[in-house]
């Protein structure tokens, strides 16, 4: 494996990108060349959008190649094109032979929701203090635990209950939270997405996890359920609104999230005609609303 180092400017980011992809890198990877200095940049994208730009002032490009030849051959084909003015070629370099797969899982710990509930992947064992898991590998699509949005979700479902509850996760993605409510004793669960490998995903990963609930598209989603459960992004939950809060039970709870600290009071405006929305936790800028259902 070689590895081939680039300087660009932010404007240069995206096209220098695509132009590797086009002489199969294997990969293609940004970061800011002045990270761990005063001049580093941060950039902070909500999770599932785009990041807000492509890249730093100054980006260095990382692309894998299998060859030391092609590796080689891309410097000198990008080096004559007109659009690499202002970049610069840092050199190309072989990588030492390494089980990426076990340096990979290395990275990857159990995460905390509770200290009896945890996130767990395969090749872990529980830690002890653990009563409570769910089976699931970080680097799978459609979210894995690690983010506040998720980890605020499942300690709710922990400290507030489910049990024996109808429980609608929207947006299920992994199907992580509908997992969690069925290991709290849920006994009537939907999870619906409108991505149908989200719902595939979902499906799987009940199985691994041996637990029951119905996978599908939204429009699966029918009547009221005792809580709803939405970790999906600002913008949609405001849209989403009079649909999410139709399939909440008189008295029942709405538990919403993918929301910025700065999208509080938006919210609580979009829900008002039918549920009061109150901050309820907060983690790394991010917060969960959640709300009941007025009773008749």
């Amino acid at each position: 494996m070689f590895e081939l180092t680039l300087l660009c400017p932010e404007d240069r980011v995206d096209i220098v990108s695509d132009a590797l992809d086009a002489l199969d890198a294997l990969s293609v990877s940004v970061e800011d060349a002045d990270a761990q200095t005063p001049a580093e940049q941060a950039l902070f994208g909500e999770p599932g959008m785009p990041p807000p730009k492509d890249g730093w002032q100054r980006s260095r490009i990382v692309a894998l190649f299998a060859q030391e030849s092609a590796a080689k051959e891309a410097a000198v084909l990008l080096g004559a094109q007109e659009f690499f003015q202002d970049c610069r070629l840092l050199g190309v370099q072989a990588l030492q032979d390494q089980d990426w797969v076990r340096l990979t899982q290395s990275q990857f710990a159990p995460v905390e929701v509770t200290p009896e509930f945890w996130i767990v992947p395969t090749w872990h064992e529980p830690p002890a203090q653990a009563r409570q898991i769910i089976r699931l590998d970080p680097g799978l699509a459609f979210g894995t635990g690690t983010h506040p949005t998720t980890r605020m979700c499942l300690r709710w479902i922990a400290l507030q209950g489910v049990h024996r509850q109808r429980v609608l996760d929207y947006g299920c993605g992994s199907g992580i939270l509908a997992i969690g409510a069925a290991k709290y004793g849920a006994s009537d669960i939907d999870a619906v997405d409108i991505d149908e490998a989200a719902v595939t995903a979902t499906g799987l990963n009940a199985q691994a996890n041996q637990v029951d609930l119905r996978a599908g598209l939204p429009d699966m989603a029918q009547g009221r359920y005792q809580t709803v459960l939405a970790n999906i992004l600002a913008t949609p939950l405001r849209v989403l609104a009079p649909l999410l809060c139709a399939h909440v039970a008189p008295g029942g709870s709405l538990v919403l999230a993918g929301i910025l600290e700065r999208q509080a009071d938006d919210l609580k405006a979009a829900y008002a005609p039918w549920i009061q929305l109150e901050v309820s936790d907060t983690q790394e800028g991010w917060i969960l609303m959640t709300g009941r259902s007025p009773k008749p």
